[in-house]
């Protein structure tokens, strides 16, 4: 390995949901190592500040309002991140959360991590497809979760979307092999993300340091992971180093899945 490893200079990335947490980590971390970001958030005001950090920072960036669960809308924005330049890279990270399990999931909340986390996959995968295609080859990067392989209470419809979102990388990597299009996906165990801290504020509160490490220590390894841990995976599978590596779902869970118990 040279200073030079893990570069993404001259890459376009388009990376969904990055105007905070791991999607605003993978961000930043592909355009130090030089690419420029399209930054895709249903959050307009997020993605600009996003946007303006990395700018501040010497890198390349641009901010787009969309809403992945929209197909007319996600393939509007796809033309127009294609006006940016080739595309390279497409990072999947868009989603909602649930908790619940199979009684006390509603139609509505159903139906709405579907729209975000399996069809807003579908969407954007649908909406780059042919670019990466015509630009040579490039890689996509889905965030799934340790849910969607591993049996967690009360993550029935979350835990349902994770697992379609495993499946359809095992499919795209599979039928694109012949155009060159990796495409590979994270499980993350729990992750420290604003997210976190919000839930802990509105069901637990008065008691959030307790309900923070009662959380963390599910995790062998003692504590959970922070967005840069995952954007740095991120930017390994998205870079030439991982050129081989192609239908295969990394967890980084500290341990949760194979040392538990």
């Amino acid at each position: 390995m040279t200073t030079d490893s893990f570069r993404l200079d001259g890459k376009l990335a388009a990376i969904t949901g990055a105007g905070s947490g791991i999607g605003k980590s993978i961000a930043q971390r592909f355009a130090a190592a030089g690419a420029t970001i399209c930054i895709l958030d249903s959050n307009q005001n997020a993605a600009q500040a996003v946007a303006e950090q990395i700018v501040s920072a010497g890198g390349r960036a641009r901010p787009f309002h969309c809403d992945v669960s929209d197909q007319k809308t996600t393939v509007e924005v796809f033309a127009a991140v294609a006006r940016e330049g080739p595309l390279h890279i497409l990072v999947n990270n868009a989603g909602v959360s649930h908790i619940g399990n199979l009684e006390t999931t509603v139609e509505a909340d159903f139906d709405r991590i579907y729209r975000v986390n399996i069809k807003g996959m579908y969407n954007c995968m649908y909406s780059a497809i042919a670019q990466l295609k015509a630009n040579g080859g490039g890689a996509i990067l889905n965030l799934a979760s340790v849910a969607g392989s591993a049996g967690i209470a009360d993550r029935f419809a979350y835990s349902m979307s994770k697992g379609a979102v495993i499946a359809m990388t095992f499919s795209v990597a599979k039928d694109y092999l012949p155009h060159n299009v990796r495409c590979n996906c994270i499980s993350p165990a729990r992750v420290h993300t604003p997210f976190v801290d919000d839930y802990l504020r509105r069901n637990y509160p008065g008691k959030e340091q307790e309900m923070f490490e009662k959380l963390a220590k599910s995790a062998p390894i003692g504590r959970m992971a922070e967005p840069d841990e995952v954007a740095a995976l991120a930017l390994f599978l998205c870079s030439d180093e991982a050129r081989f590596i192609t239908g295969v779902d990394y967890p980084i869970d500290g341990g949760f899945v194979n040392l538990r118990g």
